[in-house]
């Protein structure tokens, strides 16, 4: 028998698995979040197998090589403690520098007690995102006074949801804003105010009621309007939001609806940070993904 694991891409079945564990360890992944991401980049997942079962894995995205993610880093808690995962863990790392251009950046959202570790594998601080959750929110769509126009994204053409998207994310990623935006028990909404896109935001079904994200917006108003909107699509479950703590605006919003906080994970790049509208991130569109 082995006693150091195979490290390999994973199958689709095994994303699944991925999925589910990530589910167990009480992230509440999306129910269609498997499909979602293996539709965006089929090469990012990466398993440790240890005499041929599948002990550990996780994603290594590449935006068309111009910027990664690393996230969903996984080992089933019977196999921790034994160096698997920082096998995993490096293994990774080095292969999403393999898949970028020369000087790209790597992003990730690690938990708390995990950040002096990923420090020593030379990713650096940049803030906190901290999941909040509100209850039962069923109070009719924009109830505080709506600011703009909202409309379907599907009625925004694409080129418009791409630049918006541009200036809150490092790479494009059309793929993923597709199979994104379009998947089942979600709702994707835009805003327009005196004829301009100014922000956008989508919710999906979780494991355990919904999350917002990514909820992009100019400003608090405009971010408040998408989030009633989005907020009663779930009619009542349970909402989180995954907000940034270097746009004090975002916690205005989340005291506006009287959230609480539930989680929070430390965002670390490996080269330089990315120049982005961080006054416009009122919600990050996954952990796992970036």
């Amino acid at each position: 028998m082995s006693h150091e694991p195979v490290i390999r891409p994973m199958t689709r079945n095994e994303v699944d698995d991925l999925v589910a564990w990530a589910g167990h360890e009480g992230w509440n992944p999306g129910v269609h979040d498997a499909a979602v991401f293996w539709a965006t980049d089929a090469d990012a997942f990466i398993a440790a197998e240890l005499n041929g079962e599948l002990i550990g894995g996780g994603a290594i995205t590449s935006y068309g090589g111009e910027f990664g993610f690393m996230g969903f880093f996984i080992v089933r808690p019977e196999f921790r403690g034994n160096g698997f995962g920082n096998t995993l863990w490096h293994a990774r790392r080095d292969r999403l520098i393999g898949r970028l251009q020369s000087g790209a950046s790597i992003g990730m959202d690690g938990v708390f007690d995990m950040q002096a570790y990923y420090a020593r594998g030379g990713f650096v601080f940049s803030h906190r995102d901290i999941r909040y959750r509100v209850e039962g929110y069923v109070g009719e769509p924009a109830a505080s006074g709506r600011d703009g126009h909202v409309v379907g994204l599907g009625e925004v053409p694409w080129e418009v949801i791409e630049a918006y998207d541009r200036t809150c994310f490092p790479a494009p990623r059309r793929t993923f804003l597709r199979a994104w935006i379009g998947q089942p028990d979600g709702l994707a909404l835009g805003l327009r105010r005196n004829c301009k896109f100014c922000g956008y935001g989508v919710i999906r079904r979780c494991l355990e009621g919904y999350k917002i994200g990514p909820l992009f917006a100019d400003d608090v108003a405009a971010a408040a309007t998408l989030y009633e909107e989005l907020a009663a699509f779930a009619e009542g479950a349970p909402v989180y939001l995954d907000v940034p703590a270097n746009n004090p605006p975002a916690k205005e919003l989340v005291d506006r609806y009287a959230m609480t906080e539930v989680f929070g994970c430390a965002r670390m790049y490996l080269g330089p940070a990315p120049q982005l509208a961080h006054q416009c991130i009122f919600g990050v569109t996954t952990f796992e993904l970036g």
